[in-house]
């Protein structure tokens, strides 16, 4: 280090300038968005019919898919490092928001909404005459 740390914020993000921090940094982004991406279709196709979920992992692939995208580009383009340094924090956040802050009172509400369903659906056929239809009540005819 030859100068002092806030003067680093405003330098090329280059492997000359941060030979530490520049290829983890690209290559890391690069394996994060492979593995959002086949997580993401992994889960989807399991989640299937549960909506709450595919919007959690909607959302947490397009803020993925931003925030890994711009690292590479801010690598391979030669941006300041103020600008990668920002890009990372702000795109970690918004992932740690979505799943840490924004969907879990949302799935809460979607299981219980669930197991409620289970419970009336269980104590509607519990009795085995719930699943017989009953005959229509004859109804005699006026003469």
């Amino acid at each position: 280090m030859t100068l002092p740390p806030w003067e680093y914020l405003f330098t090329a993000f280059n492997s000359k300038n941060f030979p530490d921090l520049f290829h983890p940094t690209w290559i890391a982004s690069l394996v994060l968005l492979i593995a959002l991406i086949v997580l993401y279709n992994v889960r989807t196709r399991r989640l299937h019919r549960h909506a709450p979920y595919l919007d959690m992992w909607e959302w947490l692939l397009w803020a993925g898919l931003i925030t890994f995208s711009l690292l590479i580009v801010g690598a391979l383009f030669v941006f300041d490092f103020f600008l990668v340094l920002t890009t990372a924090i702000i795109g970690l956040a918004v992932m740690v928001w979505v799943r840490f802050r924004r969907f879990p009172p949302i799935l809460a509400a979607y299981e219980q909404r669930l197991a409620r369903q289970r419970y009336f659906t269980r104590t509607t056929f519990s009795r085995p005459e719930a699943t017989i239809r009953p005959k229509p009540a004859r109804r005699r005819r006026r003469r």
